[in-house]
């Protein structure tokens, strides 16, 4: 029996947790039935590793461009003039990872506000999905969505753990939720939330090298374990795997249609 095909959205490949495996990795990932695998970019440290990614294992690996939200500090000229330069000399699937990040450090929060906003309007501009980093800051992002939102923007909230409502308000500005590993948490509490949701409105990811699923939790993530997520999220909403894969990997190709235009 041919394993679901999955789409990894959201996965750092290119970070050196995988220099010491990263072609067998890879491997695993197709060996497990997930056929593409989504890079969202850091900063411009990262450029070069995520770009080798592309180019050493083509139709499977797809860059995306973007400064994290973590990365921005008092000076962000040059960072940013380098991403509006990627962005306009070649294709990539998605702006992003950008947004804001409220847990590790308050310090740079209206630099964040003003770099996410300055994304948000270049994805609209290039007619590109974004997404969107929101650690202890669901709130305040889908309210800059809102604001930004002229019927041109579409994306991702990244690593969903938001309640019902949140979730609805997401829905409603037309944008999908990306469910990771945080769903086979035990007391997380996500899986109450999304057994609600409706499928059409989800994508799978991993974050990986980060945010491991049960039974693996405490080790190193990667884009093969997608499928725990998938079975999670299968037995949460009492669908199929097989049904959960079809319909989250059809999300996905609709959301990133950079995707299927370079397979």
């Amino acid at each position: 029996m041919s394993k679901p095909l999955l789409i990894d959205t959201h996965a750092h490949l290119y970070l050196d947790a995988f220099d010491d495996d990263r072609p067998a990795m890879v491997q695993r990932a197709l060996d497990h039935g997930v056929k593409k695998l989504l890079l969202p970019n850091i900063d411009n440290s990262t450029i070069d590793a995520m770009l080798e990614m592309e180019d050493r294992f083509p139709a499977v690996c797809f860059p995306m461009m973007g400064l994290h939200p973590c990365s921005v500090g008092e000076d962000n000229a040059a960072a940013t003039r380098i991403i509006e330069q990627w962005l306009a000399s070649r294709p990539f699937v998605a702006v992003g990872e950008i947004g804001t990040d409220l847990y590790w450090d308050k310090t740079w929060v209206e630099a964040q506000i003003g770099i996410f906003k300055w994304h948000l309007a270049l994805a609209r501009e290039a007619g590109l999905p974004v997404v969107i980093h929101s650690r202890d800051s669901l709130d305040l992002n889908i309210g800059i969505v809102r604001e930004m939102q002229d019927g041109r923007l579409t994306g991702v909230f990244h690593c969903f753990n938001g309640t019902a409502e949140q979730a609805q308000q997401i829905t409603d500005l037309g944008f999908h939720m990306g469910i990771g590993g945080v769903v086979t948490f035990k007391n997380a509490g996500v899986d109450q939330v999304v057994a609600s949701l409706p499928l059409g409105n989800l994508v799978l990811e991993t974050d990986a090298p980060y945010l491991t699923p049960v039974p693996f939790r405490g080790q190193r993530n990667e884009s093969a374990y997608l499928v725990h997520v998938a079975q999670k999220l299968a037995d949460v909403t009492g669908i199929s795997l097989e049904q959960v894969a079809a319909e989250t990997t059809r999300n996905a190709e609709a959301l990133f249609p950079g995707i299927t235009a370079q397979a």
